[in-house]
């Protein structure tokens, strides 16, 4: 099986990433996309990132029973701070019957770069870009690795929708019913 692996700390989890993860499942060769929740990262301020488990749980949640996409938490059981090429190659090792692919915005190819042995995931992986707003790809857009993706482009973050809840809000519209449940009654984001 060939499978695209989306990654994102989805805190929370929104319509603008099932709608790339439901494209990419649909209109491209991937038999699976998995939504690969990534932990905090100890580098990083904790901020209002919420813990892994609350959002693998969003995750799971906004997927529902769609067959083509999963949630995925590998990188709970992996070395912190993670790295893309430590989970490819745990992946590989742990599932040698499929092919995996990485699913990710042109913001992110533009610095693909600077990604942890970038050269050697370029070399044994596919990439799946989606356009985002004024980034074109940078020194990689034309890479024979690189396959783009036009899904449906929407202006919506997960930062945007905490300030938005933070705010007091209506973000109906913008996550599944199920993950918007669940926020309010965890209280997830409130002042």
């Amino acid at each position: 099986m060939k499978i695209g692996l989306f990654f994102g700390s989805f805190n929370p989890i929104h319509n603008g990433h099932l709608v790339i993860a439901g494209y990419v499942s649909e209109f491209t060769d991937l038999d699976q996309v998995w939504l690969v929740v990534t932990p905090h990262n100890p580098l990083k301020p904790m901020g209002s990132l919420l813990q892994d488990y609350h959002r693998y749980h969003l995750v799971e949640l906004g997927v529902g029973s769609n067959k083509k996409i999963k949630p995925s938490k590998i990188e709970f059981e992996l070395p912190k701070p993670s790295f893309t090429i430590h989970t490819l190659v745990y992946l590989k090792e742990k599932y040698p019957q499929h092919e995996f692919a990485l699913i990710m915005g042109s913001d992110n190819l533009a610095t693909f770069h600077k990604w942890k042995n970038f050269e050697i995931i370029l070399q044994e992986h596919q990439l799946y870009v989606y356009p985002r707003p004024d980034q074109d790809g940078g020194q990689f857009k034309d890479h024979q690795q690189v396959k783009w993706v036009y899904a449906p482009m929407m202006e919506l973050s997960s930062t945007f929708i905490r300030n938005a809840i933070r705010d007091g809000k209506d973000v109906r519209y913008m996550m599944p019913e199920s993950v918007i449940d669940y926020i309010e009654e965890m209280h997830f984001y409130e002042k």
